[in-house]
């Protein structure tokens, strides 16, 4: 029964810090992306998405962790 926003919270309240959260939502103005930002997202991307962005992401949350 939560949406995306209470869902960040929620993992950010329980310490959830190093996890790489991703908005993907039809909304772009600058209070959506701020409210996700509140809501603790990393990173805020608007439909259709572009898949070199995500792609980018992706990548950049592997080096971090030294991932494969």
């Amino acid at each position: 029964g939560m949406d995306g926003y209470a869902v960040a919270a929620r993992l950010r309240a329980a310490g959830h810090a190093g996890a790489a959260l991703v908005a993907l939502t039809g909304y772009g103005r600058e209070e959506d992306v701020q409210r996700s930002r509140d809501a603790g997202f990393d990173h805020h991307l608007v439909k259709p998405i572009d898949f070199g962005q995500l792609q980018k992401i992706v990548l950049e949350v592997r080096g971090r962790r030294g991932g494969d």
